[in-house]
């Protein structure tokens, strides 16, 4: 599981880089989405990866890897949305707003060491389509939540399904670039 550890570290490396440059091109104006706005960027991503993995032709040259990235950003800053609350205007800088990248990372990555003791690294063994597939799910879930306007019965909340989102996405870009070398 070291090893796991310091995959995923250098996953997060690349997706909190350009987080920050990011930052510093644009700004917060992030902060001013809406859950769903956030939900829905999510989404499109996925979907286009699916789209990749389905289709011969592309017709656009960025692959898997800079969709992935995109998930794993735009779900960290849902993350954020979900602490902090929706901004009116742009609300923080680049250093708080790393910072904030740093401990929603943290915490999702616990998350994901807990889960991968508890299920002995099994994502290891899956598809980068089924790992596609079940961001897919969590955003159907994510939606729908949405639509219930964060009420659930007996499931978890939305931020848990964001971490997971997260976590399938860091597995699929592992898996992407160990299969490049």
């Amino acid at each position: 599981m070291q090893e796991t550890s310091e995959q995923y570290d250098a996953i997060i490396k690349t997706c909190r880089d350009l987080f920050a440059k990011k930052m510093k091109d644009y700004g917060s104006a992030w902060r001013i989405l809406r859950l769903p706005s956030l939900t829905d960027q999510i989404f499109i991503k996925a979907q286009r990866i699916r789209s990749l993995q389905e289709n011969e032709v592309r017709k656009v040259e960025e692959g898997e890897q800079s969709e992935f990235i995109g998930i794993i950003n735009y779900s960290i800053m849902a993350l954020i949305q979900i602490e902090k609350g929706i901004a009116d205007q742009p609300d923080v800088d680049t250093e708080e707003a790393v910072l904030l990248f740093d401990k929603h990372v943290e915490i999702t990555k616990t998350l994901m060491q807990n889960k991968n003791h508890d299920y002995g690294e099994a994502w290891r063994d899956m598809r980068v389509s089924s790992l596609t597939d079940l961001i897919l799910q969590k955003l159907l879930r994510v939606k729908q939540i949405e639509d219930n306007k964060g009420k659930t019965l007996v499931s978890e909340g939305i931020d848990a399904n964001y971490q997971d989102m997260v976590n399938y996405a860091v597995f699929a870009m592992i898996h992407l670039t160990t299969e490049s070398k």
